[in-house]
């Protein structure tokens, strides 16, 4: 566990500000994002080229999450979910790296991206319904007889969305370099045991090229279902169901 750590970085100027490798790593992640956008779209180009086509495909693919998921009010917030779906794509793509850190496997991290976008769907719906906001814990058609019994569960239902929301990241993140740190050690225990020892090796080695694999895969997905989520979330707030 011990590369789930947060140490100070750059010395002393690190300790006293508390800037840890998740923090250098944000900054990083950031900084690409930024540069791959920038670079990207500098040519311009009819035939784009292959960063001006990842920089469209990027930009197509979640505008039409946004749209598909919201609707035409979508676009008022694409901006704010491009950038959460590459924040968190570049957390998880950065941890694969040897020696790296990965922010988003820090429950810190994820819950707050998770209040904030809890935070900011309940806002949105409040400025847009006002007080009918409320209405939203009593589905349309329930039986009053059931009515107090529906409104608790759909209050607990929402308040526990912004916990679901950032375990769900966090945990998946944090298991799957557990099990590649797992087998690794199996590999190196395994290697050290002689001839046989080293060939009964291979068959963790496998394993663990495979789960890179899909740790490469789960990045991506995870990155798409939080912000897939915050879509919803944020149709329910402007649509009110």
């Amino acid at each position: 566990m011990e590369q789930f750590k947060l140490e100070p970085v750059f010395g002393s100027f690190g300790d006293k500000l508390h800037f840890s490798q998740s923090n250098l790593y944000m900054v990083v992640a950031a900084g690409l994002i930024l540069l791959l956008l920038r670079i990207g779209m500098a040519p311009k180009a009819v035939v784009p080229g292959r960063l001006q086509a990842l920089a469209e495909m990027s930009y197509q693919a979640v505008l039409s999450l946004a749209l598909g998921s919201i609707g035409p009010e979508g676009k008022k917030f694409f901006p704010f979910i491009f950038a959460l779906f590459f924040f968190v794509l570049f957390g998880n793509l950065l941890g694969l790296l040897p020696y790296s850190f990965t922010y988003t496997s820090h429950i810190a991290v994820t819950f707050g991206l998770a209040l904030f976008v809890f935070l900011l769907a309940t806002g949105v719906a409040i400025a847009i319904h006002g007080l009918h906001f409320f209405s939203y814990f009593l589905p349309e058609g329930t039986p009053w007889v059931l009515a107090p019994l529906m409104v608790v569960i759909e209050i607990i239902s929402y308040l526990s969305r912004p916990l679901s929301l950032s375990i769900r990241l966090f945990a998946n993140m944090m298991a799957g370099h557990v099990m590649v740190d797992v087998f690794a050690y199996f590999v190196i225990l395994l290697g050290s045991a002689g001839a046989i020892g080293a060939v009964a090796a291979i068959f963790p080695m496998g394993i663990n090229v495979v789960m890179i694999g899909f740790e490469f895969a789960i990045a991506f997905l995870q990155a798409y279902i939080f912000a897939a989520l915050t879509c919803v979330y944020l149709h329910d707030a402007v649509h009110l169901h």
